[in-house]
């Protein structure tokens, strides 16, 4: 009994680090990416989504460098993505103005696309299970070099389109962030950074110590438990943006997050000696990957054809699509049904 209470007393303090830590560095990113110019989307998109994804690829790799099971490491990286774009549905109904999509930027189409991709390819590899293992290199699997190539061919042309953009767009005539010190800002947020990623490995760590107290299934572990525990900077620093005005740099946090997180499949695969990992998981992965693929789907049809008044009052139509997807993705997982 009293290790259980420590495990829940522990559980409780990585998330209040998170939540005092995220907050700080969504301000930090918002004052980063005014005085680089670089814009909220590349900064949410690639620097932030980098912090807040640390735990998932941690967590991963410890999954099958230490222990040895790459269904953790899996479920781990593909169930997060489900749980962030849940908390798209979640920035829409704190958004109480106007439909969330409504609001950001139609570039982020472009990124919710990329996920959608990338998480083909993971998926296909998956389904196709042991014909796979001859193609590849030394012991990692050729999908997931692929989906790395595609993922950083895609930072480098929308790190680009940013660029130019922010070379034709006119001075703004009053800066929120002049007055701070640049060097300052980036220490500020080095070390912001440092605490959440600490917290959030730390959690990581804590749920799988829960999940062994508990006995819980691996799968569940992975796709649900150690997928949402994770998750929880991209929560935080999430609600934090949109409260400061920035929901350009919450949405490209998760969509950031979800394509580093399907990329990190190639780092796990590095660590996982035993052959490619994608041919070695079991196929309930699968329910993650299609509701990934249908989630992102449902957001570029939100971010395409914007309303300017929300479907109920509260929320977007999208909202409640969102949530129902995951709540049936989490159940078939946790029933172990094969998609």
């Amino acid at each position: 009994m009293l290790v259980q209470v420590l495990l829940w007393l522990k559980f409780l303090a990585c998330l209040l680090i998170i939540l005092f830590s995220g907050a700080k560095l969504a301000r930090y990113g918002d004052a980063i990416a005014e005085k680089t110019g670089l814009g909220r989307i590349w900064i949410g998109l690639v620097l932030i989504a980098a912090i807040t994804s640390a735990p998932e690829l941690i967590t991963a790799v410890s999954s099958v460098a230490l222990v040895g099971r790459p269904d953790l490491a899996v479920g781990t990286l593909i169930g997060s993505c489900t749980f962030n774009l849940t908390i798209l549905a979640l920035l829409d109904i704190l958004h109480h103005q106007t439909p969330a999509p409504s609001e950001v930027k139609q570039r982020h189409i472009a990124s919710a696309g990329m996920g959608v991709l990338l998480a083909a390819i993971a998926g296909g590899s998956i389904l196709a299970g042991g014909g796979l293992w001859r193609l590849s290199l030394g012991w990692v699997g050729v999908p997931t070099i692929i989906i790395l190539v595609l993922y950083l061919v895609a930072m480098w042309l929308i790190f680009r389109l940013e660029r130019n953009r922010a070379s034709l767009l006119p001075e703004e005539a009053a800066l929120r962030y002049e007055q701070d010190s640049a060097k300052a800002l980036y220490l500020k947020f080095a070390l912001t950074a440092a605490a959440v990623i600490g917290a959030g490995i730390w959690l990581s760590y804590t749920g799988d110590e829960m999940a062994a107290t508990y006995g819980w299934s691996a799968s569940f572990v992975g796709s649900l438990f150690l997928a949402i525990t994770t998750s929880m900077p991209e929560l935080v620093v999430a609600i934090a943006a949109l409260r400061l005005g920035a929901i350009d740099m919450a949405a490209a946090d998760i969509l950031g997050a979800n394509m580093l997180d399907i990329a990190h499949l190639f780092t796990a695969d590095l660590f996982y000696r035993q052959g490619p990992i994608l041919a070695s998981v079991s196929g309930v992965h699968l329910i993650s990957v299609v509701t990934t693929m249908a989630m992102s789907l449902v957001v570029i049809i939100g971010c395409r054809f914007r309303r300017r008044t929300k479907t109920f009052i509260v929320m977007s139509w999208y909202t409640p699509v969102l949530i129902g997807l995951y709540i049936l993705s989490a159940y078939a997982i946790f029933r172990g049904l094969l998609l």
